[in-house]
């Protein structure tokens, strides 16, 4: 028996039998990009298929150069590229998996100057303004498409996935948001849909019965003027029997002004739509598996939403970065031994948008299984690290496995550090989730735990450690305001972390991401989170049923905020900028959302019973008192090292990691991925 019957079940395709309902859905890691990384593409599928995986699908690859991402990204075109992709579906069958290799055309997303599309419309997302093809050129990309699937059944692939959602080429052709044709190619819907049509309908030609073609439809385009139901439904029929082996759930354009894929967003936030296509098409006698996506971290989700007829099958993407062994340790009940995807987006989506290879912030290893090894080590020596939040965590767990003996000193009565104020964000519960990994992970590998112990340099020397680490993390940094004693005053610790009281009107010092976060905490009311409220998140965003508006898109209706706050930085310009570049822009969506104002360029001059007072720029003008019932500080930390001198002067060698090394900001991810290189290192 399973605590998962449905998530755990197999998938009879007619031609071949899926072992679980779990795809691995598509995500760019940058390994894609480059022929120097295919061994490194290879170890990472190939360790995610021997967890357990039913079925995998590669980030994207172009059929042609029209349809790159970016210059030289991966492309699929000649047969000596399909002898390449040998290595990779080589490993993964070596381990049982399967793979598909996604087929993915970007049109007008293009980031390079030979971008095509139905019409010659710029997108938002990028610098390149498309060249409108005609129809000879639209016939060359069906070509394209079709010699790519045939040579990804050449290179070994179990299949392949046709992307026709998120806004790329297909999609642009189905809305005449950005088909503006007059020709068999625009105008009437089915001619707008034929593009895909033809595509699914001559791979399917190309491959032959036995192989697997999943086609992703979107299914909610969450932009004005997107499709209307009706014709998502019309698509969905069409392409099944075009030959579509499975169809899997697209959800919004990238341009879209709707966060889909954030931590912010609720678990399962969209298999809704998904149930909507499946009970259609049952209704009409259609059957053809689907395939849900979005914010499923865990087995418990997967298995409700199954067990709940929304879908016959689940795509994890990032959960499967987080932890590759996922399905195994649900098949082996041990589902609280999972690393849980907190979709915090920082390794992953962020790497990818700024040209770097994509990782996890809460799994380091990811997209570096080749390099990142965690190999028993050669003799036991004895470790100490000070600091539980989430470098020494990492480092005293990853240091355990090794076989070496270590002891944990947290000066507070719990793990976790500044992931106990995190947590407590509206939007961020996921990071709850990372300490109850650690927490297992604690009592796995054998670390000894000192809570509440404040370790000192004379006893740490008296244990004759072989080294300490030093995981201390940061102390808040002082604004030094005229005034900041005063009784109106807290620190974001006061607030997030001890829960003191706050007025109704707020003056938040510094516009990083704490800043962010306090505000946030600070306009939501207790135990309200839309996060924990599909109904209510959907309403915040203005996210409808498709069924109802064309696209599923309508005014937004935020709930009234808790408090009226304003945010404040030093720096000119828009408040924010050095928050996460794919997420960055839903935290201030949201504050605007609460009617937070947000200020830059200001100078703090004093701050009195009534409130702030501030003057702007470097002249010192236009003096103004933000009238307010309390301040509270978030101008930043610095590094807490007040072990590190004493520990030196005894001899001791001592490594500085996480917030203690630096504290520019607060940064999990280089904090976990430091203390995780560091172990594996000594």
């Amino acid at each position: 028996m399973t605590a998962y019957p449905h998530l755990l079940a197999p998938l009879d395709l007619g031609f071949t039998t899926l072992p679980n309902r779990v795809l691995m859905g598509s995500m760019h890691t940058g390994l894609e990009d480059g022929r120097k990384h295919f061994a490194a593409l290879a170890a990472f599928f190939a360790e995610r298929a021997r967890g357990g995986v039913g079925l995998m699908v590669t980030g994207g690859f172009a059929p042609n150069i029209e349809g790159w991402a970016k210059p030289f990204a991966g492309t699929l075109a000649t047969s000596g590229a399909a002898r390449r992709h040998k290595e990779v579906t080589d490993a993964v069958h070596a381990e049982g998996g399967r793979i598909a290799l996604q087929i993915l055309h970007t049109g007008r997303y293009g980031y390079q100057p030979l971008c095509v599309a139905p019409s010659r419309l710029q997108s938002p997302i990028s610098p390149f303004a498309p060249r409108e093809l005609s129809a000879r050129g639209i016939e060359r990309q069906i070509r394209a498409f079709v010699r790519c699937a045939k040579l990804a059944r050449e290179a070994g692939y179990d299949g392949v996935e046709v992307m026709g959602s998120e806004g790329y080429f297909i999609n642009q052709f189905l809305v005449t948001h950005t088909n503006k044709r007059t020709d068999e190619w625009g105008g009437a819907y089915e001619n707008r849909m034929r593009l895909p049509v033809e595509i699914v309908q001559r791979v399917r030609e190309a491959v032959g019965p036995d192989f697997i073609l999943i086609y992703r439809l979107s299914m909610l385009d969450l932009i004005p003027d997107g499709s209307s139901w009706d014709e998502v439904v019309t698509l969905a029929k069409a392409v099944a029997r075009a030959g579509a082996t499975l169809i899997n759930t697209g959800i919004g354009w990238h341009e879209a002004r709707i966060p889909t894929i954030a931590t912010s967003v609720p678990r399962g936030a969209f298999a809704w739509v998904t149930k909507k296509m499946r009970d259609t098409l049952s209704a009409e006698g259609l059957t053809i598996p689907l395939v849900t996506t979005n914010r499923i971290n865990t087995p418990e989700v997967g298995e409700q939403i199954l067990a709940d007829g929304c879908a016959d099958m689940v795509s994890l993407a990032r959960p499967l970065l987080a932890d590759p062994d996922f399905v195994r340790k649900a098949r082996e009940g041990r589902a609280a031994d999972i690393n849980t995807c907190i979709a915090c987006n920082q390794a992953c989506l962020d790497h990818t948008f700024k040209n770097q290879l994509a990782s996890c912030l809460v799994n380091p290893r990811a997209g570096h299984e080749t390099t990142l090894l965690l190999r028993p080590a050669p003799a036991s020596k004895r470790y100490a690290v000070v600091g539980a939040g989430p470098a020494g965590l990492a480092a005293a767990t990853a240091l355990a496995e090794r076989g070496h003996e270590v002891h944990l000193y947290e000066a507070a009565a719990q793990i976790g550090g500044q992931f106990n104020m995190a947590k407590k964000v509206p939007g961020k519960e996921e990071f709850s989730e990372t300490l109850r990994y650690f927490g297992r992970r604690l009592e796995a590998t054998g670390v000894v735990l000192h809570l509440a112990t404040r370790a000192d340099a004379h006893t740490l020397a008296a244990q004759r450690f072989d080294a300490v680490l030093l995981a201390t993390g940061v102390t808040a940094r002082d604004p030094k305001i005229p005034g900041q004693d005063g009784p109106n005053v807290l620190s974001y610790i006061d607030v997030l972390l001890h829960g003191k009281p706050v007025g109704e009107r707020v003056a938040i010092v510094g516009a990083g991401g704490i800043g962010f976060d306090v505000a946030e905490f600070l306009v939501t009311p207790p135990g309200r989170s839309p996060t924990l409220d599909l109904h209510e998140w959907m309403a915040e965003w203005g996210v409808a049923d498709p069924g109802a508006v064309r696209g599923g898109v309508v005014r937004a209706q935020p709930a009234a905020p808790a408090r009226r706050v304003t945010l404040l930085q030093r720096k000119a310009g828009k408040l924010g900028k050095g928050l996460g570049k794919t997420t960055g822009w839903i935290h201030r969506a949201a504050l605007q959302m609460k009617q937070v104002e947000m200020i830059g360029g200001v100078n703090y001059e004093r701050i009195t019973p009534q409130g702030l007072f501030v003057t702007y720029g470097e002249q010192r003008k236009d003096g103004q008192l933000i009238e307010c019932d309390t301040v509270v500080l978030c101008a930043g930390q610095e590094p807490l090292r007040e072990l590190e001198a004493p520990l030196r002067a005894a001899g001791i060698a001592v490594h500085l990691i996480g917030g203690a090394h630096e504290a520019a900001e607060l940064d999990a991810k280089r904090a976990i991925d430091q203390g995780t290189r560091l172990a594996a290192s000594l």
